[in-house]
């Protein structure tokens, strides 16, 4: 009785199957033809509460840092001012405000800005960078 169904159902869907039969799917597994293996992967880091807070105030401090450096030099007011860059982690390694401050005047000697400027810019940087 059960050949009755499976002949009965073969008769009923017999044609989809002969097509399917007759014209077999091919499936490549061949890698490299895929699009996908052509994009850019990348990797997400996540950091700890504590560890985004330390990125959060070094980037505050460093957006700082750009700003009054434009306002030093006076980027944006002419074309040909220079931008000059200070490296914050190469102040951290100084292990002494005294000798900070010295590098300090001695990086900044150049700046357009008045010397008091210059100088108040000095403290606040010093007191930035005790923050980090």
């Amino acid at each position: 009785m059960e050949m009755g169904v499976a002949a009965d159902y073969a008769a009923a869907n017999g044609s989809a199957m002969d097509k399917a039969a007759k014209s077999p799917k091919t499936v490549n597994f061949e890698q490299g033809d895929d699009p996908a293996d052509g994009r850019k992967k990348y990797l997400t880091a996540k950091y700890g509460s504590h560890q985004m807070a330390l990125i959060r105030k070094r980037l505050t401090v460093e957006m700082w840092l750009l700003e009054e450096m434009a306002k030093l030099y006076r980027i944006g007011e002419s074309s040909a001012a220079p931008e000059k860059e200070l490296d914050l982690d190469e102040l951290l390694d100084i292990e002494e405000d005294g000798r900070r401050r010295l590098f300090l005047q001695h990086f900044l000697s150049d700046a357009a800005a008045p010397p008091d400027a210059v100088s108040r810019f000095i403290d606040e940087l010093l007191v930035q960078a005790k923050k980090l």
